[in-house]
């Protein structure tokens, strides 16, 4: 639970951040207003990846590193493995090739509700920005 609460904290902290220096820089970009908006829908994409990576790193220390949890299904092995998980379970995709076990499922579920809290969050800014 308080790893959930950690990675969760620090993944929106991650897209504020992203975010905010996206919006405080903008105007100064030498582009022309709709081409900034690539530069928006860039920096989101930036952000999520961030997000990604740090649920991944998450998977790796405690899954592959400390044995706490599992995944069932398809072998989790690698950090590349970890980082599949982490965008299936991100984006609420769900091939389920890949089954969490033990606290790996509350950490994948808890991701899920955050990527999409997190995506719709980008998806507003963007439109706010356009």
């Amino acid at each position: 639970m308080a790893t959930s609460i950690a990675l969760v904290i620090t993944t929106i902290l991650v897209l504020y951040e992203t975010l905010r220096l996206t919006s405080e820089h903008l105007s100064e970009l030498p582009f022309p207003p709709r081409a900034r908006i690539i530069v928006v829908v860039l920096a989101a994409f930036i952000g999520h990846t961030a997000a990604v990576w740090i649920y991944a790193g998450a998977y790796w220390l405690l899954v592959l590193q400390l044995g706490i949890g599992t995944f069932s299904g398809v072998p989790v092995e690698t950090f590349e493995d970890c980082l599949f998980v982490s965008v299936v379970a991100y984006t609420s995709l769900g091939y389920g090739d890949h089954f969490p076990v033990g606290h790996a499922r509350l950490l994948t579920g808890v991701e899920a509700l955050n990527g999409l809290l997190l995506i719709g969050w980008s998806a507003s800014f963007t439109y706010l920005t356009i």
